[in-house]
């Protein structure tokens, strides 16, 4: 199992904007140019992200896209499976068939990473990111309580 560009791009834009979410709409060519995705790219990606109420796009002059959600309320696997990206080990894809249409005989260990997967994706948090990428580049203190974190203070974006 592999996660795909989609997915991968889709969680680093949306990490580029929460980043930013506090100075207003982000438009999709600074994300683009700051994370070297193609702008064709991330307007399918973020079609999709808005259809699941992930983003919110504002028009006119100054417009771009905004969350539409609190970073602390948007999981890792919500933007994942909002672009498409299927989070399946099994080979069957849950039909098992997964060898001469029966069941293969490491079956159960797939579903088994596929549910650990689900839920480390779903425990990890948009605000999550937020707070690493800010202690990463020395600009909040941050408390760590497992993966959740609250900033004390409010910093300057880093590049």
């Amino acid at each position: 199992m592999k996660l795909t560009t989609k997915g991968r791009f889709a969680v680093t834009a949306m990490l580029d904007l929460a980043l930013r979410h506090d100075h207003g709409p982000v438009t999709l060519a600074g994300i683009g140019a700051r994370q070297s995705i193609s702008l064709s790219y991330l307007e399918q990606l973020f079609g999709k992200l808005r259809r699941h109420a992930l983003v919110q796009s504002v028009r006119g002059p100054g417009g771009g896209y905004r969350l539409a959600r609190p970073t602390e309320n948007v999981s890792v696997a919500d933007i994942i499976l909002a672009v498409d990206e299927p989070l399946d080990a099994r080979q069957c894809g849950g039909m098992e068939n997964c060898r001469d249409e029966s069941r293969c005989m490491t079956h159960n260990l797939w579903v088994g990473l596929n549910e650990k997967l689900h839920e480390y994706l779903h425990s990890v948090t948009l605000q999550d990111l937020v707070n690493e990428q800010l202690a990463k580049n020395g600009n909040v203190t941050v408390l760590m309580d497992r993966r959740r974190a609250v900033a004390r203070k409010a910093i300057p974006l880093p590049a």
